[in-house]
Protein backbone atom coordinates (compact mmCIF):
# COMPACT_ATOMS: atom_id res chain seq x y z
CA UNK A 1 0.00 0.00 0.00
CA UNK A 2 1.12 3.54 -0.73
CA UNK A 3 0.38 4.67 2.84
CA UNK A 4 2.83 2.08 4.19
CA UNK A 5 5.83 3.91 2.72
CA UNK A 6 4.87 7.30 4.11
CA UNK A 7 7.27 8.32 6.86
CA UNK A 8 4.87 9.95 9.31
CA UNK A 9 7.74 11.18 11.48
CA UNK A 10 8.95 13.35 8.58
CA UNK A 11 5.59 14.34 7.14
CA UNK A 12 4.55 17.20 9.40
CA UNK A 13 7.80 19.14 9.94
CA UNK A 14 7.70 20.85 6.49
CA UNK A 15 3.98 21.54 6.95
CA UNK A 16 4.52 23.25 10.30
CA UNK A 17 7.43 25.29 8.94
CA UNK A 18 5.48 26.28 5.83
CA UNK A 19 2.55 27.47 7.94
CA UNK A 20 4.89 29.41 10.26
CA UNK A 21 6.71 31.04 7.33
CA UNK A 22 3.43 31.88 5.59
CA UNK A 23 1.94 33.32 8.77
CA UNK A 24 4.89 35.60 9.53
CA UNK A 25 5.41 36.62 5.91
CA UNK A 26 1.72 37.41 5.36
CA UNK A 27 1.51 39.48 8.55
CA UNK A 28 4.56 41.54 7.60
CA UNK A 29 3.43 41.87 3.99
CA UNK A 30 -0.11 42.98 4.82
CA UNK A 31 1.25 45.73 7.08
CA UNK A 32 3.83 47.00 4.58
CA UNK A 33 1.54 46.52 1.59
CA UNK A 34 -1.39 48.29 3.25
CA UNK A 35 0.71 51.27 4.34
CA UNK A 36 2.25 51.70 0.89
CA UNK A 37 -1.08 51.15 -0.87
CA UNK A 38 -2.78 53.75 1.33
CA UNK A 39 -0.03 56.23 0.59
CA UNK A 40 0.05 55.51 -3.14
CA UNK A 41 -3.68 55.10 -3.83
CA UNK A 42 -4.52 58.77 -4.33
CA UNK A 43 -1.05 60.18 -4.89
CA UNK A 44 0.27 61.54 -8.16
CA UNK A 45 3.94 62.39 -8.40
CA UNK A 46 6.78 62.10 -10.85
CA UNK A 47 8.21 58.62 -10.83
CA UNK A 48 5.08 56.95 -9.42
CA UNK A 49 4.74 54.62 -12.39
CA UNK A 50 8.41 53.64 -12.14
CA UNK A 51 8.09 52.96 -8.41
CA UNK A 52 4.97 50.85 -8.84
CA UNK A 53 6.67 48.92 -11.63
CA UNK A 54 9.43 48.03 -9.17
CA UNK A 55 6.80 46.97 -6.63
CA UNK A 56 5.18 44.63 -9.16
CA UNK A 57 8.38 43.13 -10.62
CA UNK A 58 8.45 40.01 -8.36
CA UNK A 59 5.13 38.84 -9.82
CA UNK A 60 6.53 38.63 -13.36
CA UNK A 61 10.16 37.72 -12.70
CA UNK A 62 11.06 34.01 -12.52
CA UNK A 63 11.33 32.96 -8.85
CA UNK A 64 14.92 31.88 -9.42
CA UNK A 65 15.78 35.40 -10.57
CA UNK A 66 14.18 36.83 -7.44
CA UNK A 67 16.11 34.29 -5.40
CA UNK A 68 19.39 35.14 -7.11
CA UNK A 69 18.91 38.87 -6.48
CA UNK A 70 18.11 38.20 -2.83
CA UNK A 71 21.15 35.92 -2.63
CA UNK A 72 23.36 38.77 -3.85
CA UNK A 73 21.62 41.36 -1.66
CA UNK A 74 21.68 39.31 1.55
CA UNK A 75 24.92 37.38 1.04
CA UNK A 76 27.79 37.63 3.48
CA UNK A 77 29.78 39.78 1.07
CA UNK A 78 27.00 42.36 0.68
CA UNK A 79 26.52 45.42 2.86
CA UNK A 80 23.08 44.29 4.01
CA UNK A 81 24.20 40.74 4.65
CA UNK A 82 27.28 41.78 6.60
CA UNK A 83 25.22 44.20 8.71
CA UNK A 84 22.70 41.49 9.57
CA UNK A 85 25.48 39.07 10.47
CA UNK A 86 27.18 41.63 12.69
CA UNK A 87 23.91 42.41 14.51
CA UNK A 88 22.72 38.84 15.03
CA UNK A 89 26.15 37.18 14.99
CA UNK A 90 24.91 34.76 12.33
CA UNK A 91 24.26 34.88 8.59
CA UNK A 92 20.69 35.24 7.37
CA UNK A 93 20.99 32.96 4.37
CA UNK A 94 19.96 29.31 4.73
CA UNK A 95 17.82 29.97 7.79
CA UNK A 96 14.04 29.83 7.97
CA UNK A 97 14.02 33.62 8.25
CA UNK A 98 15.44 33.68 4.72
CA UNK A 99 12.35 31.72 3.66
CA UNK A 100 10.20 34.39 5.32
CA UNK A 101 11.98 37.15 3.39
CA UNK A 102 11.62 35.27 0.10
CA UNK A 103 7.90 34.83 0.77
CA UNK A 104 7.47 38.52 1.62
CA UNK A 105 9.10 39.60 -1.63
CA UNK A 106 7.12 37.30 -3.92
CA UNK A 107 3.75 37.86 -2.20
CA UNK A 108 4.06 41.65 -1.86
CA UNK A 109 2.76 42.53 -5.37
CA UNK A 110 -0.49 40.62 -4.80
CA UNK A 111 -1.08 42.25 -1.42
CA UNK A 112 -0.12 45.72 -2.58
CA UNK A 113 -2.28 45.65 -5.71
CA UNK A 114 -5.31 44.29 -3.86
CA UNK A 115 -5.04 46.91 -1.11
CA UNK A 116 -4.41 49.70 -3.60
CA UNK A 117 -7.64 48.87 -5.43
CA UNK A 118 -9.43 48.74 -2.08
CA UNK A 119 -8.20 52.15 -0.94
CA UNK A 120 -8.83 53.70 -4.35
CA UNK A 121 -12.46 52.57 -4.20
CA UNK A 122 -13.13 54.45 -0.96
CA UNK A 123 -15.29 57.52 -1.51
CA UNK A 124 -13.12 60.47 -0.46
CA UNK A 125 -16.26 62.49 0.24
CA UNK A 126 -17.16 60.13 3.08
CA UNK A 127 -13.73 60.64 4.62
CA UNK A 128 -14.07 64.41 4.15
CA UNK A 129 -17.47 64.32 5.83
CA UNK A 130 -15.92 62.58 8.82
CA UNK A 131 -13.24 65.23 9.11
CA UNK A 132 -15.84 67.99 8.80
CA UNK A 133 -17.59 66.84 11.98
CA UNK A 134 -14.34 66.86 13.96
CA UNK A 135 -12.93 63.37 13.49
CA UNK A 136 -9.14 63.14 13.41
CA UNK A 137 -7.25 61.07 10.83
CA UNK A 138 -7.11 57.97 13.01
CA UNK A 139 -10.87 58.15 13.69
CA UNK A 140 -11.57 58.62 9.99
CA UNK A 141 -9.44 55.61 9.15
CA UNK A 142 -10.87 53.43 11.90
CA UNK A 143 -14.55 54.21 11.47
CA UNK A 144 -14.82 55.00 7.76
CA UNK A 145 -11.86 53.82 5.68
CA UNK A 146 -11.13 50.51 7.39
CA UNK A 147 -14.69 49.12 7.26
CA UNK A 148 -14.88 50.00 3.56
CA UNK A 149 -11.57 48.33 2.69
CA UNK A 150 -12.00 45.36 5.06
CA UNK A 151 -13.06 42.92 2.31
CA UNK A 152 -9.98 43.93 0.29
CA UNK A 153 -7.85 43.61 3.43
CA UNK A 154 -9.02 40.05 4.07
CA UNK A 155 -8.60 39.07 0.42
CA UNK A 156 -5.11 40.60 0.33
CA UNK A 157 -4.08 38.77 3.49
CA UNK A 158 -5.36 35.40 2.32
CA UNK A 159 -3.77 35.81 -1.11
CA UNK A 160 -0.48 36.79 0.52
CA UNK A 161 -0.67 33.80 2.88
CA UNK A 162 -1.44 31.41 0.02
CA UNK A 163 1.36 32.80 -2.14
CA UNK A 164 3.82 32.53 0.75
CA UNK A 165 2.69 28.98 1.45
CA UNK A 166 3.44 27.91 -2.13
CA UNK A 167 6.72 29.78 -2.60
CA UNK A 168 9.47 27.54 -3.99
CA UNK A 169 12.09 29.03 -6.31
CA UNK A 170 13.32 32.02 -4.31
CA UNK A 171 13.07 30.04 -1.06
CA UNK A 172 15.23 27.24 -2.41
CA UNK A 173 17.84 29.77 -3.55
CA UNK A 174 18.30 31.62 -0.25
CA UNK A 175 16.97 29.23 2.41
CA UNK A 176 17.98 25.91 0.91
CA UNK A 177 16.37 22.59 1.77
CA UNK A 178 17.56 21.57 5.22
CA UNK A 179 15.14 19.02 6.71
CA UNK A 180 13.73 20.23 10.00
CA UNK A 181 15.25 23.70 9.58
CA UNK A 182 14.44 25.29 6.22
CA UNK A 183 12.54 22.59 4.33
CA UNK A 184 9.06 23.80 3.41
CA UNK A 185 6.34 21.76 1.72
CA UNK A 186 7.15 22.88 -1.86
CA UNK A 187 10.85 22.05 -1.48
CA UNK A 188 9.99 18.79 0.27
CA UNK A 189 7.77 17.78 -2.65
CA UNK A 190 10.55 18.57 -5.11
CA UNK A 191 13.08 16.46 -3.22
CA UNK A 192 10.60 13.62 -2.75
CA UNK A 193 9.85 13.47 -6.48
CA UNK A 194 13.54 13.74 -7.35
CA UNK A 195 14.36 10.83 -5.04
CA UNK A 196 11.44 8.74 -6.30
CA UNK A 197 9.46 8.82 -3.04
CA UNK A 198 6.08 9.39 -4.66
CA UNK A 199 4.12 8.47 -1.55
CA UNK A 200 5.58 11.37 0.42
CA UNK A 201 5.21 13.66 -2.59
CA UNK A 202 1.52 12.78 -2.86
CA UNK A 203 0.97 13.21 0.87
CA UNK A 204 2.51 16.71 0.90
CA UNK A 205 0.69 17.60 -2.32
CA UNK A 206 -2.65 16.55 -0.81
CA UNK A 207 -2.00 18.65 2.28
CA UNK A 208 -1.06 21.76 0.30
CA UNK A 209 -4.07 21.31 -2.01
CA UNK A 210 -6.45 21.07 0.94
CA UNK A 211 -5.00 24.16 2.63
CA UNK A 212 -5.02 26.15 -0.62
CA UNK A 213 -8.59 25.05 -1.39
CA UNK A 214 -9.78 26.21 2.02
CA UNK A 215 -8.01 29.57 1.60
CA UNK A 216 -9.61 30.15 -1.80
CA UNK A 217 -12.98 29.08 -0.42
CA UNK A 218 -12.68 31.64 2.37
CA UNK A 219 -11.68 34.32 -0.15
CA UNK A 220 -14.69 33.48 -2.31
CA UNK A 221 -17.04 33.69 0.65
CA UNK A 222 -15.62 37.08 1.64
CA UNK A 223 -16.31 38.41 -1.84
CA UNK A 224 -19.92 37.20 -1.83
CA UNK A 225 -20.81 38.54 1.62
Amino acid sequence: MVMAVIDWSLLWAPVRLSLLVALLASLITIIIGSLLAKWMANKNFRGKLLLETVFMLPIVLPPTVVGFLLLVLLGRNSIVGSMIESIFDAPLLFTWWAAVIASIVVSFPLVYQTMKVGFASVDSELEAAGRSIGANEWQVFRHITLPLVWPSFMSAYILGFARSLGEFGATLMIAGNIPGKTQTVPTAIYIAVDSGNMAMAWAWTAIIIIISFLLLLITGRKKTT
